[in-house]
């Protein structure tokens, strides 16, 4: 991690000053699983303490960790009963179904590109470009993951980067042309910064 820390800092002027003012790089994995996924899709729009609550009772009844098997046991009544949403529960069907006939493979997802990840992932339904993006980041420990679609991401670009309104994707791309092949250590610290109370 000390290279890509290293790299950052003397690729871009701007990151370094985020790099010194934020400090030690920890970004937190999960396991590259069928799990996952799942928790990603339960976590979309919900701020994270709801987002958590859900999860946990959702796993109280479909076991942990969560399986394609678990989520096909259980009764719409019961998904609504946790807290999940009639299109969250249909997403979290559609996962399961998908990979109880084989045709979503966590086993192989190692070995595909990240292109190739978003393309197999995505197949889902309710799992789009962002949350294979971050699946990819925060899962599969890719190191080059840019998410120009994320909110945090975007907000933070425009305040350090002095721009007048959220950057459109391939201004993003522009920005972090420097930062490659290391774009996701950028992003955990652009997120991390704008918890600063700093300016």
């Amino acid at each position: 991690m000390r290279k890509a820390i290293n790299h950052l800092s003397k690729a871009d002027p701007i990151l370094r000053a985020i790099i010194g003012r934020v400090g030690t790089y920890r970004m937190e994995y999960g396991p590259p699983e069928f799990h996952s996924l799942a928790e990603s899709i339960i976590y979309q729009q919900l701020n994270g303490r709801a987002a958590e609550t859900i999860f946990d009772r959702f796993t109280a009844l479909a076991g942990d960790p969560v399986t394609p098997k678990g989520i096909l046991k259980l009764t719409e009544a019961q998904m609504r009963s946790v807290g999940l949403s009639k299109q969250k529960s249909s997403y979290l069907r559609d996962m399961a179904e998908r990979a109880a006939r084989g045709e979503l493979d966590f086993s192989k997802l190692h070995e595909l590109s990240d292109e190739e990840v978003i393309r197999h992932l995505t197949q889902v339904r309710g799992v789009g470009e962002w949350t294979a993006q971050m699946f990819l980041m925060f899962t599969l420990r890719r190191p080059n993951v840019l998410p120009t679609g994320d909110f945090g991401v975007q907000t933070a670009s425009k305040k350090h980067y002095k721009k007048r309104k959220l950057p459109k994707p391939a201004t993003m791309e522009k920005i972090a042309r420097p930062w490659e092949p290391y774009r996701s250590v950028a992003c955990w610290y652009l997120w991390r910064s704008l918890d600063l109370k700093t300016k």
